[in-house]
């Protein structure tokens, strides 16, 4: 409870058909009798000498005799998996990689035929483990989080990597190994027979299967909340701790990941000493029609198109100024099917602090090329306003950023970017000739970022275009609906519904997903026809799948609340 404000970081969910256990003994209870073959799958990342420990304790004190085949010995070499995984589009770039497009049986030389044993168990396991023939299936999952802090920290290696190759990067991290295990988990979700959540290797969480995918089904056809994440970066900002009471020890909290797949993740559990952690992109991928819609669910397939997350600046510094990608670049270049529109919604904002967005009309290119090269290459201050235009960063106005349009924002900031999904690929003019933790100058893309710049956002086109004005859509007793911003080239608008105290909002998903954030007033509650009701607190965001239809928004405390609300056109 932070004043009369409440945010709940870690909203969870129970399980349906099942109950959640922890504990490797709990685990391994759930097994046939031996003898059969056990295949433990999961990412790269997992500490697989410490679950295998642990699961072959489980199995002795059970009296099952138990064998070992560790999948990872049937990779290729480190060598031949970078071969395999290469692309001759970005082969030398620093930053970026393209997407792989294979599958994890790329990295293997051969598949493994073992013999299913005469007595006890065998347990196959590492990433790719479920491809072995297998009588049960168990996916052992740490959430990306992790894997992403470990890399960072040069304590976690990529997959397929082994001892002695150097330490990870986050470029394969991203760009290579992602892709393929998210790939592969898709593949055989429809016939886990347990799921392991392995944030303690000692005691892990797990939860049975068929009650795995009934929860999941549960969820796709109610409101719910994925589980929030809020990350350090040099520019970061300290709204998230001092408002919403996050991450207090933090050196910053500046980035705060909403919703945003493929990292987000949903809780379930009831109780916290026995939780998993499921990936948002499992739900979306078993139940792609009842959360995205069928029209979405055909233009975007199983990728879920929007995001939510904070850029906190208050206290912090600018963010760079950049752009994302075109779609021909996105999609040729990155090999993402899509491009990265944003938006900024202005949360919070200070005395003096701006939003850079498109070229001035005066704009020199080349010279703002060369003077992005010097400060680059050389090191020499850019004076960004020369090149770029900055417009007051008024609370709950919102600004459209259209790819290929250079923007930031300024210290003092809480930016809600509502946006397109791939993330990965903010293309950096200038960064203010920042450094990292580690003392090494942030990259900066200049080559990328003019490649993909849009030299018609340019002058007062910009303010016309991207800082558009409200227009009211709809309304009723107490309250109304605004569009805020909708571009012929972004894919999705961004709205706001306004609530007065007691007002209660009739809404439809009509066959598309919404998702809501309150970004005013004290709490919301949001009713379905299934008689289903789930608070909305301050700063919070809810997924509403598009198997909701109708749907009700109660205004709750003592104060109007304001809603941005986004959904695929």
């Amino acid at each position: 409870m932070v004043g009369e404000r409440r945010y709940e970081p870690n909203p969870h969910y129970p399980a349906r058909g099942g109950e959640v256990t922890r504990g490797w003994p709990a685990a391994a209870a759930s097994l046939p009798a031996p003898p059969f073959v056990l295949a433990v799958d999961g990412p790269g990342i997992l500490d697989w000498h410490r679950l295998i420990a642990g699961l072959t304790q489980a199995l002795q004190e059970r009296g099952m005799p138990n064998e070992r085949l560790d999948i990872r010995r049937s990779y290729a070499t480190w060598d031949e998996i970078l071969a395999r995984t290469a692309s001759n589009v970005l082969a030398d770039d620093p930053d970026f990689a393209r997407l792989a497009s294979g599958t994890l049986t790329d990295l293997l030389d051969d598949i493994p035929r073992p013999s299913r044993p005469a007595e006890g168990v065998l347990v196959v396991f590492g990433p790719g483990a479920a491809l072995v023939d297998h009588d049960v299936l168990w996916y052992a999952d740490l959430p990306k989080r992790y894997a992403e802090a470990a890399i960072y920290a040069s304590e976690a290696a990529n997959l397929g990597q082994p001892d002695g190759a150097g330490c990870g990067t986050t470029k394969r991290l991203f760009y290579i190994d992602w892709p393929l295990l998210d790939r592969h988990r898709a593949g055989i979700a429809g016939r886990i027979d347990r799921w392991l959540d392995l944030q303690d290797p000692t005691a892990p969480g797990s939860l049975d299967g068929t009650a795995l995918r009934r929860t999941i089904g549960e969820l796709a056809r109610q409101p719910f909340r994925t589980r929030p994440t809020f990350n350090t970066t040099p520019w970061g900002g300290h709204w998230a701790q001092r408002s919403l009471g996050v991450n207090p020890g933090a050196r910053n909290t500046a980035l705060g990941y909403e919703l945003i797949a493929p990292e987000s993740g949903v809780l379930i559990g009831d109780r916290v000493e026995a939780q998993v952690e499921i990936p948002f992109q499992l739900v979306v991928t078993l139940h792609p029609n009842d959360i995205l819609g069928q029209d979405v669910h055909d233009e975007f397939g199983s990728s879920f198109p929007i995001r939510f997350d904070y850029l906190d600046t208050v206290g912090g510094g600018n963010l760079s100024v950049h752009c994302h990608p075109q779609a021909d670049y996105m999609r040729d270049v990155f090999g993402w099917p899509y491009t990265q529109h944003e938006s900024y919604y202005v949360v919070v904002s200070g005395e003096s602090s701006r939003v850079f967005l498109g070229l001035r009309g005066d704009v020199d290119i080349a010279a703002f090329e060369r003077a992005a090269h010097d400060a680059s290459y050389q090191g020499r201050p850019l004076d960004i306003e020369q090149y770029v235009q900055t417009f007051a960063a008024e609370q709950h106005r919102l600004f459209m950023i259209p790819a290929g349009t250079p923007h930031g924002s300024s210290e003092g900031n809480v930016v809600l970017e509502v946006s397109a999904t791939p993330y990965l690929y903010s293309l950096r003019f200038y960064d203010w000739l920042r450094r990292d933790a580690d003392g090494s100058h942030r990259p900066v893309h200049v080559d990328h970022a003019f490649a993909n710049l849009n030299a018609d956002r340019i002058g007062p086109d910009v303010k016309r275009e991207l800082v558009q004005p409200e227009s009211r859509l709809r309304q009723g007793d107490g309250w109304y609906e605004e569009l805020l911003g909708a571009l012929p080239d972004v894919f999705f608008e961004v709205r706001r519904i306004v609530l007065d105290v007691g007002a209660l909002a009739e809404d439809d998903t009509a066959g598309r997903f919404h998702v809501l954030n309150l970004v005013e007033g004290e709490a919301v509650d949001i009713h379905t026809t299934r008689h289903a009701t789930h608070r909305l607190n301050y700063a919070e965001t809810m997924v509403v799948p598009a198997a909701v239809g109708s749907y009700r928004i109660s205004q709750a405390g003592g104060a109007p609340v304001r809603i941005v609300k986004s959904l695929v056109r």
